[in-house]
């Protein structure tokens, strides 16, 4: 299925970069614009694949669209996109020598509106954090934007102890699901 136009519901250079090691490029770039509030007692993995879904059918193109969303998890406590250093800073207080949970949500929509959708659950530990840590950590900026406050594929991977799952997972886009998603609908993938 060489002449399938895919659709990328993200302006996320990560999600395009990992997108990337599968051989795969976006025809088009249509970042989705949806209320991404949680709602009243919804749990993480729910949040996670409703917002992959509202994300893949906000778009209205020729093509497949592939849309995801990355949600981290304490508990039942999705942890926010942190847009401030006040906020990254309690979120990495939170994670601080605990595990927590990082939900990434994939849904292609097909031309004819089929969704393929799967999840990746990856558990990820951090060693216990002190305040010099967090706060150079902090400095970096690295934070600004992402779900729990930290990024793994920057400055943080050098604090986290362990992780069971997908690192491309917690960065936001689970390669191994998405290559299955894509195959499904045809595309060629090796």
């Amino acid at each position: 299925m060489g002449a399938a136009q895919l659709i990328l519901a993200s302006a996320s250079p990560r999600r395009r970069e990992l997108l990337s090691r599968l051989g795969l490029e976006a025809d088009a770039i249509l970042p989705a614009e949806i209320d991404e509030t949680p709602h009243k007692q919804e749990l993480p993995r729910d949040y996670a694949r409703r917002m992959a879904r509202e994300k893949a059918q906000a778009i209205s193109a020729d093509g497949h669209v592939l849309a995801g969303d990355t949600v981290v998890a304490v508990g039942r406590r999705i942890l926010p996109k942190a847009e401030d250093a006040a906020t990254a800073r309690q979120c990495l207080e939170l994670l601080s020598g605990r595990r927590h949970r990082v939900l990434s949500a994939i849904v292609l929509k097909s031309p004819d509106g089929t969704l393929r959708e799967k999840l990746s659950e990856t558990i990820v530990r951090f060693k216990r954090l002190s305040e010099t840590e967090i706060s150079a950590y902090l400095a970096g900026g690295e934070w600004h934007g992402k779900a729990g406050g930290y990024a793994i594929q920057g400055a943080a991977e050098g604090l986290i102890q362990r992780i069971d799952g997908s690192h491309s997972g917690v960065v936001g886009l689970p390669l191994y699901e998405t290559r299955a998603v894509l195959k499904a609908a045809g595309f060629d993938i090796g």
